[in-house]
């Protein structure tokens, strides 16, 4: 085979895009905007559908080796209180994996030990396609032209492709909320390996690394226009007096080293997930909001399914069409599940609205909290055919 794929985008889901299409034959090219790979950022926690994902790429016994399960925690109140329990033991046994949790600079040096040499080029920002000769894209980047069978937009929500393919799409939306995230700089004492604790209009939560350390996250509300102001001082003052360890977790963190965004997603859904020779994938495809913290693994799903779809042998415009109507109805349904679940939970701020919640998660079953997280992890990769 000398079919070739340009991946725009080296985040996680265009890594393990690639790592598909090279498993399957396929010349691979991933094209980084970045110049210097900083390997930045804060921690992720992976499903069983994520972790089925890079199992299906090989990378099983270097995520199991890399990450930490996650078997206690759950959601609480600021003040300590229990609203619902996750049972990490329960998951595995039903679906085979607990979640784990991996800092996202680790998982990413994973997936690019997992790339042939030579695959990922930084400093290659694309400025457009346009066709070539035959069925191939010529892709436009940094002081160069590359030409392609395929091109997998893997560019994020903000993703040029996307636009290009899609003019009259509307295009991501602000949800409302910033997120700061960041890994404290030492080991730190937790006693459960995964919490979420909602407030009002309000969220932290942690998870435990293999180190020792672990990774935090605050959802709070922001004005499209407001200032960025000192991250970790805006975390310190909102979350004061909350139970431990988040205290402790905002004192293990170096100021400088707190990441900070405002949220988006795609809350009109596309049409389709490709034009011409040109695939979506990712966040490029579904942007969604985290509050099912099902973002990458959705990603991570797409790559495996693309991979899979390019492998059959229907033929590459055949193979889209399949990863179309394979992918888009879930990603798009645990993106609306995602908006859903930040609607009726940390967004929450009204008091009344509050207190009806947290009755409801006290009084429901610990069964009907792994019923709800087996709805979108219990994800199987595609059989090769």
């Amino acid at each position: 085979m000398d079919d070739r794929a340009v991946v725009v985008g080296g985040g996680i889901g265009g890594l393990a895009a690639a790592i598909g299409l090279h498993r399957a034959g396929w010349r691979v090219t991933v094209l980084e905007r970045a110049p210097v790979l900083a390997d930045v950022g804060a921690g992720i926690s992976l499903a069983a559908n994520g972790v089925r994902a890079l199992e299906a790429l090989g990378l099983g016994p270097a995520l199991r080796a890399a990450g930490r399960p996650q078997y206690t925690g759950g959601t609480r109140t600021p003040d300590g209180r229990r609203l619902a329990r996750m049972d990490g033991r329960v998951l595995e046994r039903k679906l085979g994996t607990a979640l784990v949790g991996i800092s996202r600079a680790r998982l990413h040096r994973l997936l690019r030990a997992a790339l042939p040499d030579g695959a990922l080029v930084t400093g290659a920002e694309v400025t457009g396609t346009g066709p070539a000769d035959g069925r191939r894209v010529r892709v436009h980047a940094t002081d160069t032209v590359r030409e392609a069978d395929l091109v997998v937009a893997a560019d994020g929500v903000g993703s040029r492709l996307r636009a290009r393919l899609f003019p009259a799409h509307p295009g991501p939306v602000r949800t409302g909320a910033t997120v700061l995230r960041a890994l404290t700089h030492r080991p730190v004492a937790t006693d459960e390996d995964f919490t979420l604790t909602w407030g009002r209009g309000t969220e932290f939560g942690h998870l435990s690394l293999a180190d020792g350390r672990a990774e935090w996250h605050a959802v709070l509300p922001a004005s499209a226009g407001a200032p960025p102001g000192d991250a970790l001082e805006t975390a310190r003052e909102e979350f004061a007096g909350w139970h431990r360890p988040v205290p402790e977790l905002l004192a293990a963190t170096r100021p400088g080293e707190v990441l900070r965004h405002d949220v988006q997603e795609l809350a009109t859904p596309l049409p389709r997930y490709f034009g011409g020779r040109t695939v979506l994938l990712g966040d490029a495809a579904h942007a969604m909001a985290p509050h099912l913290g099902q973002g990458a693994c959705q990603g991570l799903e797409d790559a495996v399914t693309l991979a899979a779809a390019l492998a059959s042998g229907v033929g590459t415009d055949a193979a889209l069409v399949r990863y179309d109507a394979e992918r888009r109805p879930r990603s798009q349904s645990v993106a609306a599940a995602a908006r859903r679940a930040g609607r009726l939970g940390p967004q929450l701020s009204a008091p009344l609205a509050v207190a009806a919640r947290n009755a409801a998660l006290r009084l429901a079953p610990d069964r009907v909290t792994v019923r709800a997280m087996l709805r979108h992890a219990d994800w199987t990769p595609p059989a090769p055919d």
